[in-house]
């Protein structure tokens, strides 16, 4: 009988301390409904010019009309098309939310002549700021359109979208190399090769994030359209990103490529984000499904990258992971910014369910704490742009490149995975 007690005891304790996806599921859609969903709506809604206001500081508190920025904006439309979609918040809430960013998409972003987005307008859209077209840009385009046309149901909506590929396959597909070309002038003609685009580096170049984009963007559309080109160019997309980029001694990604892939390790091309490494596994992943291709033979890359991260980038005694560090080497950025850590999230999850194997779990459940504890902000709302390794949170709440997308398709991401766990 003692034996037999001693074995209970034992058992309740492995029980008590096992993955219980249902417990995650209430912390995870409070962090949705309560922390992030309230901070953006309806509050970033411009009334007055259209599109949304993201220009917040530290505590949340709006600083004034600033400069309208493609990436964020279309970021936005996203979010609130994919809530509506996933059945949270208010559908009709929702629904207006995304057209009225939509809106000002079409009518103040949108090149009439020429075709694409305009990289970044003033607040009221009656001027370009930022007339040339940058791929990273158009793909977040591309991605709102397309999961607006979804979560509507509208066929102008999804015709925007067909048009937009449609004009990305004419002017920037490589169909020498593979990839996109990746910045242009405002009419889609080349600028010199070592002029410098958008995201900080010469036209000349190809990018791993604006990549991973792309094919985060081409995943929602070949669901979208169904049209068979876009399946053959996700599939493209899917070995740049699970091959092209990939350097093999080290299972991390690079960013910074030559037209034909040659990777550029110099200077900030030797570092390993670990945010983007993340990411791009579970989004690997998600295209693979959505292209119908089987996901197990891509598990040993999965599992290498992971570990890398897992190596060089994360933070034992807090938990989360810190933003980037030299190729083969120790983080040197020793931040926690807040998309990394929901990409973390999502990415732990999806190697938990791939692998039934607990290290993962363990990831997801210590950066789920250490985004409650430290990240998110309870009483102003949203997450703090980034926590310093002493846990002090500084930056502002919403900018050009700060908006819902990243904590909050993390959130949907999330649940969705836990559910199929249940």
């Amino acid at each position: 009988m003692r034996a037999a007690a001693v074995l209970c005891l034992l058992a309740a304790a492995a029980a008590a301390q096992a993955p219980d996806p249902a417990a995650a599921v209430p912390r995870l859609e409070r962090l949705l409904l309560e922390n992030i969903l309230k901070f953006w709506y309806p509050q970033t809604l411009d009334r007055q010019h259209g599109g949304y206001r993201l220009n917040h500081d530290e505590r949340g508190a709006w600083k004034g009309d600033a400069p309208k920025s493609l990436v964020t904006q279309a970021r936005m439309v996203w979010f609130f098309a994919r809530m509506a979609r996933a059945g949270y918040g208010d559908r009709r809430q929702m629904l207006e939310a995304a057209e009225h960013g939509y809106r000002f998409l079409v009518e103040r972003m949108l090149d009439p002549r020429h075709g694409g987005f305009y990289w970044r307008v003033d607040a009221s859209g009656a001027q370009k700021l930022a007339p040339k077209k940058h791929l990273y840009g158009q793909a977040f385009a591309l991605y709102a359109l397309s999961e607006y046309a979804m979560a509507s149901g509208r066929s102008d909506v999804l015709d925007q979208a067909v048009r937009l590929f449609e004009l990305l396959e004419a002017k920037a597909h490589d169909r020498q190399h593979g990839g996109y070309l990746e910045y242009f002038n405002e009419d889609w003609s080349l600028p010199p090769e070592d002029e410098t685009g958008y995201l900080g580096v010469p036209r000349g170049f190809k990018l791993m994030n604006t990549h991973l984009h792309l094919m985060e963007a081409m995943t929602a559309f070949w669901r979208a359209s169904a049209l068979p080109l876009a399946r053959e160019r996700l599939i493209e997309l899917i070995h740049i990103e699970g091959s092209a980029v990939v350097r093999r001694p080290w299972g991390a990604c690079s960013d910074r490529h030559r037209l034909d892939w040659t990777p550029v390790l110099e200077g900030p091309g030797g570092r390993a984000s670990y945010g983007h490494d993340l990411e791009n596994i579970w989004l690997l992943e998600d295209a693979l499904r959505a292209a119908g291709l089987p996901v197990s033979p891509w598990l040993d890359f999965f599992r290498h990258n992971f570990d890398y991260s897992m190596r060089y980038g994360w933070d034992s005694r807090h938990g989360g992971f810190w933003d980037w560090g030299p190729l083969g080497r120790p983080a040197e950025s020793r931040v926690k910014i807040w998309w990394v850590q929901a990409e973390a999230l999502v990415s732990a999850l999806a190697m938990y369910r791939l692998t039934g194997e607990r290290q993962y779990w363990d990831v997801f459940g210590r950066t789920l704490q250490f985004v409650e504890q430290h990240m998110a902000d309870w009483q102003q709302g949203d997450w703090h742009a980034q926590v310093d390794a002493n846990l002090r949170p500084s930056g502002n709440k919403a900018h050009e490149w700060k908006a819902a997308y990243h904590n909050g398709r993390a959130m949907i991401e999330c649940l969705q995975r836990l559910r199929g766990l249940r």
